[in-house]
């Protein structure tokens, strides 16, 4: 391999901060990869490796700059990458980890990729269990053009699907046969438990950074911790909307802060889990060497006043489309429940078995 692929700007530094390559090759894969113990792929016949190069000089020259892909010499069927969570989404800011490992036929088949959940539900398309369902990996239903093409489709195009079409500003709706206001309201109280469980992963991530990206984790938080806290602040008393919250001046780390809506209305279980949460962000930021200098140690609800009050309406029971409306708000009620419920088990308030991997 040509050395001058390997950690060309790891070991560069610019204003403090370490500066990372997208696409970096490392000598080995860590045994800790979700795919090491797996049968290597027959490897390194020249039709493979032809095929991997070309992967390799694609996903180098166009990544994009919030993913973050690393391989390895001694097994070019494997790799692992990071996508940085969008603003305007539950997940901002936060990182999501993914092994990957190409079949000894590739690209016949498509690549087989593990997303590192910690045991938790972050999306209806990313399972606790690490699966990943999308119809570019032939793990989720759809058209023949959504599917995996072994003349057209690349390792680059799951990377950003993943992130343009799996980590969303509303993963509820990926769900089948979801739409219309129940949907809608659905959606909310799931961003509230994907936005609770991104950090609920990201302090497991400080803990045991994952092996060719601890640099890369610890520095990824320390910069952002300051805009996280604010932001699990203004969503907690319903200044903003969950994933909206941003700062002037085009950084995450720096400026007064700008929020997208105002009166919000959030949900007792979203700000009680978050007065927990709070204090455990800042002792791990802080072990990230973040200066909090300034930023409340400690979440201070706020009394949530509604600008406008729902009218109390009067149903006639008689009248058949007021019948249909109670069958309606009948039908919420229990919706509701559910999603609480469900919400619940997410975060563990319900006894759940959860996995104990961990990226080394």
């Amino acid at each position: 391999m040509n050395p001058s692929h390997q950690k060309q700007a790891a070991n560069a530094m610019k204003g403090g901060e370490q500066i990372f390559n997208g696409f970096d090759i490392v000598p080995e894969v860590p045994d800790g990869h979700y795919y090491f113990r797996s049968t290597k792929s027959h490897g390194t016949t020249k039709t493979l490796s032809k095929h991997v190069m070309k992967e390799w000089k694609i996903l180098e020259e166009n990544l994009p700059d919030s993913i973050y892909v690393r391989v390895y010499e001694n097994r070019i069927d494997l790799m692992r990458a990071v996508i940085i969570g969008a603003a305007g989404t539950p997940y901002h800011d936060g990182l999501f980890f993914f092994d990957i490992k190409l079949p000894s036929d590739y690209p016949n088949r498509p690549p087989k990729v593990y997303f590192y959940s910690f045991g938790y539900h972050l999306n209806p398309n990313l399972h606790n269990n690490g699966l990943v369902c999308l119809s570019l990996l032939n793990t989720w239903y759809g058209n023949s053009r959504e599917r995996w093409n072994p003349r057209a489709s690349t390792l680059l195009q799951v990377l950003v699907s993943i992130q343009a079409l799996v980590l969303t500003e509303n993963p509820y709706l990926n769900l089948p046969h979801v739409g219309g206001w129940i949907g809608r309201t659905m959606s909310r109280a799931y961003n509230e438990a994907f936005f609770l469980v991104t950090w609920y992963v990201a302090i497991k991530l400080v803990n045991r950074p994952p092996k060719n990206f601890e640099a890369f984790v610890i520095q990824h938080f320390r910069t952002r911790s300051v805009a996280v806290l604010d932001s699990c602040r203004e969503c907690a008393n319903g200044r903003v909307l969950v994933g909206y919250y941003c700062r002037n001046g085009g950084g995450s780390d720096g400026g007064s802060s700008t929020l997208r809506s105002s009166n919000v209305r959030v949900s007792p279980y979203f700000r009680n889990t978050m007065v927990d949460l709070y204090p455990k962000l800042i002792q791990t930021f802080q072990s990230c060497g973040a200066d909090l200098q300034g930023t409340p140690k400690k979440l201070e609800l706020e009394v949530i006043i509604n600008k406008k009050p729902k009218k109390k309406q009067v149903i006639n029971r008689r009248n058949h489309e007021n019948k249909g409306e109670v069958r309606k708000n009948k039908t919420m009620g229990g919706v509701f429940k559910k999603t609480v419920d469900k919400i619940k088990t997410v975060l563990g308030w319900k006894k759940k078995k959860t996995s104990s991997k961990q990226i080394v």
